[in-house]
């Protein structure tokens, strides 16, 4: 069997400020920039991302794979029309002048364009016209998807994530090859059953490694096991305001409605998913600061309304400040970093300088917020430089790993004994090697505040003494809320609650 390959991934945070424009998945930040034909095998060959979890397992299966392209933009606003017609021009391209028996599609199922609410969907009510209606088409999705009726309608079958931080990303991929295979076997779909929750779910009540996701996920295992179906509970992105905005359950198999029914009774209870354990930027730091005071571990905080992988730039100052009017520098010198802060002019200042040398720059800006208000202003000072790297690694934790990252000029700072990672592109901290290869053993800092919202649990949980104590959860200005009830909605429909 001849498979068509492609990738399109971004997840759209419609109240966020800049938009991914075609340069954007041309970069190459958090994602590998627009690949195609055999580097886009090679690239992605061994790498956990859905793409190489299908690749390997299309391998084993003996398939012949056609290689198409795959691009991915740093979560952000709006996808620019030209860049989404790009995308699906080169989707209906391949389609039309390759010969392929089946089609496997990377989607992160999140994607919003200036035009169209719903790009994935869109691609394969495309997609579908020029390959016809019987020839099969699978697709892996991201956790956060929010996954619509046009996706479901399209596609034979759809496989999601099932850990957040995502570290099964392979694995999904080669679970959509287990789906393309039961369809090819089957010679027709097989028996879909969906339900939508009736509610947004906060990403930071998200997490897979704590309840109540934890044991939902377990129980969806169980069920599959059992009831010979493979089922998905998409938790949604809720931060993109459009029609179809929510979580949503489904499975394929014989006994698709049986699953359905068992997984929708304990999911649909909302008081379980009500967000709890966020402080505010002092109140964060201040407890931090309690909490190194008894442990020989780092605690984290994470910046969660900064997260760059929730669509925001990566680029608020309000925890810096936090840190600073707290005086951490002065209990714990050179024992406290924050970043990576997306700052290209401090950053090339940094290089221009040189390892050792002062310089007086701001760092941070001040952006719009969901609430209309503004983030805090740029942080004002000396700024000493620690070390420089041209901004590019190679994963290493459990999440991406092998994943090669290219942010461009980057600089490790010091004001008044906190170290600030200050970076030209765009990119959550999510593996300790983003510090390490600055010159710094994590294992050595006493507090780490990071530009994330839970991706960094997968590899800062072993760095940490308990994970329940030890990652705060900051709410400090920002564009991305950790309460998408704050979001002023005008496309979320009343059945759909905004918050549990």
């Amino acid at each position: 069997m001849r498979v068509l390959v492609c990738g399109y991934q971004h997840e759209t945070n419609t109240f966020a400020a800049s938009k991914a424009d075609w340069a954007a998945f041309n970069r190459g930040d958090t994602f590998p920039a627009y690949v195609e034909g055999k580097e886009m095998l090679d690239s992605m060959t061994g790498v956990n991302l859905p793409m190489g979890g299908f690749i390997d397992a299309a391998l084993r299966k003996g398939w012949t794979l056609v290689p198409g392209f795959w691009c991915g933009a740093t979560p952000s606003a709006h996808v620019t029309e030209d860049a989404f017609e790009r995308i699906s021009a080169a989707f209906l391209d391949f389609a039309k002048t390759t010969r392929y028996d089946a089609i496997y599609i990377d989607f992160h199922g999140a994607g919003v364009a200036e035009h169209i609410a719903d790009t994935e969907g869109e691609i394969l009510r495309r997609l579908r016209q020029v390959a016809g209606e019987d020839l099969p088409i699978v697709t892996s999705l991201d956790l956060h998807a929010n996954v619509t009726h046009l996706m479901l309608e399209h596609a034979d079958a759809l496989a999601a994530f099932r850990t957040y931080p995502h570290v099964d990303m392979a694995r999904t991929g080669a679970l959509a090859a287990e789906l393309l295979d039961r369809r090819v076997r089957a010679g027709k779909r097989e028996k879909l059953a969906s339900r939508r929750v009736p509610f947004l779910i906060a990403t930071n009540s998200q997490s897979t490694a704590i309840e109540p996701a934890k044991s939902h996920y377990q129980r969806l295992e169980k069920l599959d096991e059992d009831n010979g179906t493979i089922s998905s509970f998409a938790m949604g992105f809720p931060a993109a305001d459009f029609e179809e905005c929510a979580p949503m359950i489904w499975a394929y198999g014989e006994k698709a409605d049986e699953t359905l029914k068992q997984l929708a009774s304990a999911i649909l209870e909302p008081e379980q998913w009500r967000l709890k354990g966020v402080y505010l930027p002092d109140d964060a730091v201040t407890h931090a600061m309690e909490l190194a005071a008894g442990s020989d571990r780092p605690i984290v905080i994470a910046d969660t309304q900064d997260n760059p992988s929730g669509g925001a730039d990566g680029n608020t100052s309000g925890l810096l400040h936090a840190l600073l009017r707290n005086r951490v520098g002065e209990t714990y010198p050179r024992q406290a970093l924050i970043g990576p802060i997306h700052d290209p002019e401090a950053a090339a200042l940094a290089h221009r300088a040189g390892v050792g040398a002062t310089i007086r720059t701001s760092v941070g800006t001040s952006v719009p917020t969901f609430s209309g208000d503004y983030s805090e202003p740029p942080v004002e000072g000396e700024f000493k430089v620690v070390q420089i790297s041209d901004g590019e690694v190679t994963l290493q934790g459990p999440m991406m790993t092998g994943l090669v990252v290219q942010v461009g000029p980057t600089a490790l700072l010091e004001i008044s004994g906190v170290y600030v990672i200050v970076i030209t592109g765009k990119v959550q901290l999510l593996d300790r090697v983003q510090i390490s290869v600055l010159g710094l053993r994590p294992e050595a800092l006493k507090i780490i505040a990071i530009k994330s919202a839970n991706h960094f649990r997968a590899d800062f949980g072993s760095l940490v003494r308990d994970p329940e104590t030890d990652f705060l959860i900051a709410k400090s200005p920002g564009p991305k809320a950790v309460d998408p009830g704050d979001y002023k909605w005008t496309r979320l429909p009343d059945s759909i609650a905004r918050r549990p």
